[in-house]
């Protein structure tokens, strides 16, 4: 399947994008790309983002006029901050918003901070100190029968493989071979939206057959957690990492387990793929990013857009990364 698709702010560089429908306007949270002289490398130090602004879409993703609302949130501003602002998301509750974003502190450990602000656009302030017992990247949240459940977790450079059972390990640990894949985590919120209501539990993607998908599959997880629901059903969504796929997996709630399903998105321009699924009057959308207007330098990376589909049963048909028409 290869839909239309269209880069939604090209006069800047912004990726991960997270997107949520507040007051009938969609708004976009994306991570901040700056050029920079680092090596790229697997710690993700060419990824040296340090403010992020929120943009919002007037009407339909795929022909609404786009607005930058300006700098939403800066590490400057953050007490407890080191370096490499990443992805983050946005929830709401009772008109007040609440942005969760991953940062590496001052010991180059990433948390996960709370940021808090009136109105969707921002600006944001942010809480003097990281969620306790928080860790890794990537996060995403899901509003779900008066509850707000936290997806987190990213390996590599997003330090998933330093944890284990919610504790940090001496040496980090990356499964390999047949060994099973290490996965999200998916945490219950405080009632004030600031603390986990819990320990964080594994997001565990099963194969047809229901046994763990292994470290050696191709569509493992590895980063960049997104749940949306269809027809009562919670579906998975994360990027494979150096497979370079969207793929998704289908669950009865939001704790898994989830099973595998397939591709949503082959590869892109760009090495990272990081996405999310929003549906805007009666229309699904696949929201990502990835590094053409860039030549291909995948720390600098464009959001785009294009109409998901899916289909009678509830399968998501497979979009082309990239085409010729781009």
């Amino acid at each position: 399947m290869n839909p239309e698709k269209r880069y939604l702010f090209p006069r800047d560089y912004m990726a991960d994008p997270s997107v949520h429908l507040f007051n009938g306007r969609l708004y976009i949270y994306p991570s901040h790309d700056r050029d920079c002289e680092n090596v790229e490398n697997d710690n993700g130090d060419q990824y040296v983002m340090k403010d992020m602004h929120v943009l919002s879409i007037d009407g339909n993703p795929m022909t609404g006029k786009v607005t930058d609302h300006g700098n939403a949130l800066d590490i400057a501003d953050i007490p407890w901050a080191g370096r490499q602002l990443w992805d983050c998301d946005c929830a709401e509750k009772n008109g007040k918003y609440y942005l969760y974003f991953p940062l590496k502190d001052k010991n180059d450990i990433f948390r996960i901070g709370v940021a808090t602000a009136d109105r969707p656009e921002g600006p944001f302030h942010a809480l003097p100190d990281p969620i306790r017992g928080s860790y890794s990247i990537d996060v995403c949240v899901l509003h779900e029968n008066g509850e707000y459940y936290l997806y987190f977790g990213g390996i590599w450079g997003g330090q998933l493989q330093r944890y284990a059972d919610n504790k940090a390990l001496e040496s980090p640990r990356l499964p390999e071979g047949n060994n099973v894949a290490l996965p999200s985590r998916c945490v219950r919120l405080s009632a004030d939206m600031t603390q986990f209501a819990e320990e964080p539990q594994p997001i565990v993607i099963l194969d047809e057959c229901g046994n763990p998908l292994k470290a050696d599959n191709p569509y493992r997880f590895f980063e960049a957690s997104w749940v949306h629901k269809y027809n009562s059903k919670y579906y998975f969504s994360y990027s494979t990492g150096d497979s370079h796929m969207i793929c998704y997996a289908v669950g009865d709630n939001p704790y898994g387990p989830f099973t595998f399903k397939g591709i949503i998105l082959t590869p892109v321009v760009g090495w990272t793929t990081h996405h999310c699924i929003v549906e805007y009057d009666g229309r699904w959308y696949l929201f990502h990013h990835d590094s053409v207007p860039s030549g291909g330098r995948s720390w600098l990376r464009s959001l785009k857009v294009c109409e998901l589909t899916h289909d009678s049963e509830g399968k998501i048909l497979t979009i082309s990364g990239n085409d010729s028409s781009e």
